[in-house]
């Protein structure tokens, strides 16, 4: 019996060497490996947020940034651009997620088709006086950058219904205020975009903060994915040329 095993596991071994080790080879050579890491892009382009099969747009808005200048959704059509939800007188996740924001718009911060937006969630206090001075505080002196504020109902429908991400009235924690320390990505049309996991699925938002357990940082990431979309963006302006 034992030698009818012996020759019925090495008939699987067999089998096994001619259909799958080919396979595999044929993976390496065509470098269609996908590596482990969670954070790696698995294409050239992002992925659109979809909800209900529907890709998700920038909320409409219409608010007032630190130049006492009205802005809207509107006016970063065209443009890639970041959406935060912060403070000024934040004591905790804030100023690091605008340590972080300021090294990307240091990269971007120049270009004409890239753009940012910061969304006060506590308007009553952040003033667009108050809002210039923290701009100034972090020597922003562009306009692609926009510290933005107005009613509150505005704002926090914008954070919670319109990017799904949180923001709360919260007394018993520093500053009174709680929110995720996200970043949002937008392309030129108004969709949020993304990159990929291993598994095919969108990440949705990047973290503005450090994570000491992820091989790459949120911000490392968006150094590479807003290059991609401004290369699509260019893409998209030479054909819209040649039409």
């Amino acid at each position: 019996m034992k030698k009818y095993s012996y020759l019925g596991l090495i008939l699987v071994i067999i089998v096994f060497s001619l259909i799958f080790i080919p396979k595999i080879l044929e993976r390496i050579s065509e470098k269609k490996i996908i590596s482990s890491n969670r954070t790696t892009t698995l294409s050239s382009s992002l992925a659109y947020i979809k909800i209900n099969g529907e890709a998700k747009k920038v909320p409409q808005f219409i608010l007032i940034n630190q130049d006492s200048l009205y802005v809207s959704n509107e006016d970063y059509l065209g443009k890639v651009f970041l959406v935060e939800f912060f403070f000024s007188r934040c004591p905790t996740i804030c100023p690091i997620m605008n340590k972080n924001m300021k090294s990307l718009y240091e990269i971007y911060g120049k270009k004409d088709d890239f753009g940012i937006a910061s969304f006060s969630i506590d308007p009553e206090n952040d003033t667009p006086s108050v809002l210039k001075s923290y701009s100034e505080g972090l020597t922003v002196n562009s306009l692609n950058w926009n510290f933005l504020t107005g009613q509150k109902s505005d704002i926090y429908s914008i954070a919670n219904k319109g990017f799904n991400i949180f923001a709360g009235i919260n007394p018993n924690v520093a500053g009174g205020f709680e929110h995720q320390g996200y970043f949002a990505l937008i392309d030129k049309n108004g969709y949020l975009r993304s990159r990929i996991d291993k598994f095919g699925n969108p990440i949705v938002y990047y973290l503005g903060i450090e994570n000491e357990f992820a091989p790459i940082q949120g911000v490392d990431m968006l150094v590479e994915d807003i290059a991609l979309l401004l290369k699509e963006n260019n893409l998209y302006k030479k054909n819209e040329f040649y039409r």
